[in-house]
């Protein structure tokens, strides 16, 4: 006898069954789908300090806004130049000091290489001596890390806008020191000097030998020496003692302001 075909009968329950099945793969397949649009909406921030605890903190307060996310977190220059070359950030938030060479360094090189790049300065240092400096390095906010957490994403979005973010003592300090000019006093003596030799002069004042600042800055030790002769006929001061106790002054001024 021939084989008989088999037959399956199907019912409108089945194919009710079916639909349903279809569309709950549908949904289930939309939503990592949603959260990748999402995702790729968000402006992506890149955080370079050599404090993990810090970076941890600032990561912390952007992942919480629904429009932000932290695309990296790394310590030293050289690290963050290749991440910014490899994950494309909108916006950098960089600490003064790192473990291979100046935040203000670092924003230099961001600013030949990526122009369009902007950098925020987060650090422990005080705004009314550092805040003007990293400006004119090409970074567009600077906050102190004694502000409240609030204000790093308020000066985040800020640059993100094109604008600009200092603290609005800051904003009067500026205003005051273009309508009535530069004052003779301490302060303005120091904002002479230049990036290197300025940074130079805070190593001084932290206690390090030329020797020792020659290697961290991997300079020679006469070009040391010779920022240290400038430093002195800039600051008014005719010996290396006095450069020493000056420079330590200032340090211990500076951090506890």
């Amino acid at each position: 006898m021939p084989a008989q075909a088999s037959t399956r009968k199907i019912g409108p329950h089945s194919v009710a069954g079916a639909s349903h099945d279809k569309a709950h793969g549908a949904r289930k397949e939309e939503r990592p789908m949603s959260q990748a649009n999402e995702q790729a909406n968000k402006r992506k921030v890149l955080i370079v300090d050599d404090h993990p605890m810090i970076c941890e903190g600032i990561a912390m307060l952007v992942e919480h806004e629904p429009d932000l996310t932290v695309v990296g977190k790394v310590a030293s220059a050289a690290a963050a130049l290749k991440a910014i070359e490899k994950l494309q950030p909108d916006v950098v938030v960089v600490d003064i000091t790192l473990q291979d060479s100046s935040g203000m360094e670092l924003i230099k090189d961001m600013r030949i290489r990526w122009p369009d790049l902007p950098a925020l300065v987060f650090s422990m240092h005080s705004e009314s001596f550092f805040a003007a400096r990293v400006l004119h390095a090409g970074a567009r906010a600077y906050v102190s890390k004694k502000e409240p957490p609030a204000k790093v994403i308020e000066a985040i979005r800020n640059v993100l806008q094109g604008g600009l973010y200092v603290s609005e003592e800051m904003t009067s300090a500026i205003v005051q020191k273009f309508v009535m000019g530069q004052s003779s006093n301490d302060r303005s003596r120091i904002s002479g000097l230049t990036d290197r030799e300025f940074q130079v002069f805070q190593m001084i004042g932290d206690g390090l030998q030329t020797r020792e600042i020659a290697e961290k800055l991997h300079l020679s030790i006469k070009t040391v020496e010779t920022h240290r002769e400038r430093i002195k006929k800039k600051l008014n001061l005719d010996s290396a003692t006095k450069l020493a106790k000056y420079a330590i002054q200032w340090a211990h001024i500076e951090k506890g302001s």
